[in-house]
């Protein structure tokens, strides 16, 4: 008895583990811009987004001071190297707002006062596809070129989903031994 409960319990463990290993990979992962600082000058937005990889399925976050900015997503590179945010295709104002990457492509974001936006404070993200492997990309523009690398092989908050995810999958083998009798 006490061995089919114990092949039971080691089926069960390596169907979890096989079942969520994938998706601890793809997991979605919160980008919080600027990281501590959030968005602001001193924060160096393009220091920041050097090195990330934005994929399909993941957020930004953007805090800031509702009463003394706002950010403005824009359509085109040419606006966004202006800092031309008088037509936006949506403003943010709440001071913390999440935004989900639906689709594949280069999104724009900037400061809507333009001097905050011409010293920087603006961001632009290139999302991949969900599955893309994480491989160094660099793309010229006019006067300026933009690379984006692979991350940085230290922890950084934006690991989290992946530690949630084992966690509960540790969890729901741990409740399933639980109702084995273990």
């Amino acid at each position: 008895m006490v061995g089919v409960k114990m092949a039971s319990a080691l089926v069960m463990i390596v169907f979890m583990a096989v079942s969520l290993g994938g998706k601890w990979a793809a997991a979605e992962v919160h980008h919080v811009v600027g990281n501590d600082r959030g968005w602001d000058l001193p924060s160096d937005v393009a220091g920041w987004s050097s090195g990330r990889v934005f994929r399909v399925g993941d957020k930004l976050w953007f805090t800031y001071s509702a009463a003394q900015e706002s950010i403005a997503e824009i359509k085109s590179k040419e606006e966004y190297e202006s800092c031309d945010a008088s037509n936006p295709i949506k403003m943010f104002t709440d001071g913390l707002d999440s935004i989900l990457l639906d689709g594949e492509g280069i999104r724009y974001f900037v400061s809507s006062k333009t001097e905050n936006c011409k010293n920087g404070l603006k961001l632009h993200v290139d999302v991949v596809p969900k599955h893309t492997p994480e491989k160094p990309k660099v793309s010229k523009s006019e006067g300026s070129a933009l690379a984006v690398a692979a991350p940085p092989t230290t922890p950084t908050p934006s690991g989290a989903p992946s530690r949630i995810s084992a966690s509960f999958a540790l969890f729901f083998v741990g409740l399933g031994l639980c109702f084995m009798g273990f």
